[in-house]
């Protein structure tokens, strides 16, 4: 199978990337090649994917029985795709977001059919509308789409919801016995993933015949308090939790892109119902629980001292937020 990942050295996609691989499917990938990854035996097509008419003279009539584009977020980059590649693809896979279900949910257990609804996040709502333009060309002109929804997903990130995410420095607050913000009161429920649990599903559904119109998707079975998330990864680190409680709303005022990502997510409790992908990919387990998942974590970033960055804006904005809490200030 000649598969063409857009993207495919990101957080979850390289681990899909290595995967197809071993799963023997002829994977190209498109980028910039600017990322440190080696994905060993796939082919790579240097090509910014923001320039629709480079592209298309560079990958010329090839055509592929399945193109994964892992960088689209807006309406504009799914007419771009859909020019690009209506008659160049036997499947397009769009990576949406499990952040576009219905916030606040009016049922507690989400599965595909949860309507998409998303007022606190933009990036939620595009989301949505590249997913609503996918379902209007599948309908009228027939492009063979499959939408996956991933949720906290994580391998080469930290997936707390503040403090971290591509640097170490809630692992460095934790072990200098700093104090970590935890918003609502930690016991709202969650779910964290593994990316090479997701490739498992995620690779599944490529090729797949019956995939085509429908809408996935894919996350681990493991339900989490958001306490026993920060103490998960403090246990892996080596060290105890030092948690303030903070309201999701108070924390939001001190930042737009925390307003959409605790209220328009992590504020609300999840629960997903896997049995559609389990369906279709009956091969799909998510077997890392997220404890020795995130030790893993941690150790990928411990053996490279380039990785361990710290992030002095992160510590600021943990500092400032908890000291107007406790003096009952919000910001002016």
């Amino acid at each position: 199978m000649k598969v063409l990942f857009i993207g495919g050295t990101g957080n979850i996609s390289t681990p899909v990337s290595r995967f197809a691989i071993e799963k023997g499917i002829d994977l190209y990938l498109l980028n910039r090649g600017e990322r440190n990854v080696m994905i060993q035996n796939a082919a790579l097509i240097k090509a910014d994917i923001n320039k629709p008419d480079e592209v298309a003279s560079i990958i010329g009539d090839q055509h592929w029985d399945v193109v994964v584009n892992w960088i689209a977020f807006t309406p504009e980059d799914i007419r771009r795709d859909y020019e690009l590649f209506k008659d160049k693809t036997d499947q397009y896979v769009f990576i949406s977001s499990a952040s576009a279900y219905q916030k606040p949910l009016t049922h507690p257990v989400i599965t595909e059919s949860t309507p998409l609804k998303n007022p606190y996040w933009q990036y939620s709502r595009d989301k949505i509308a590249c997913e609503e333009l996918l379902n209007k060309l599948y309908r009228e002109n027939d492009f063979p789409i499959t939408i996956v929804r991933p949720s906290l997903t994580y391998d080469t990130v930290i997936p707390v919801a503040i403090g971290s995410w591509q640097d170490y420095t809630i692992i460095d607050r934790m072990k200098k016995g700093k104090e970590v913000i935890v918003h609502g009161d930690g016991s709202s429920l969650w779910t964290i993933t593994h990316a090479d649990d997701f490739a498992l599903g995620f690779t599944g559904l490529l090729g797949h015949q019956q995939a085509i119109g429908h809408s996935f998707h894919i996350t681990s079975d493991e339900i989490l308090t958001w306490d026993q998330i920060y103490d998960a990864v403090a246990a892996a680190a080596g060290v105890k939790t030092k948690k303030v409680y903070i309201p999701s709303d108070f924390i939001a005022q001190f930042d737009e892109f925390q307003y959409g990502n605790l209220l328009g997510d992590k504020t609300h409790s999840v629960i997903f119902d896997n049995t559609k992908i389990k369906t279709f990919v009956p091969e799909f387990k998510a077997a890392i629980p997220f404890n020795k998942g995130i030790k893993r974590t941690i150790e990928w970033f411990e053996t490279d001292k380039d990785r361990m960055q710290i992030l002095e804006k992160n510590n600021q904005f943990i500092d400032d937020v908890i000291k107007a809490f406790r003096s009952n200030k919000t910001p002016q």
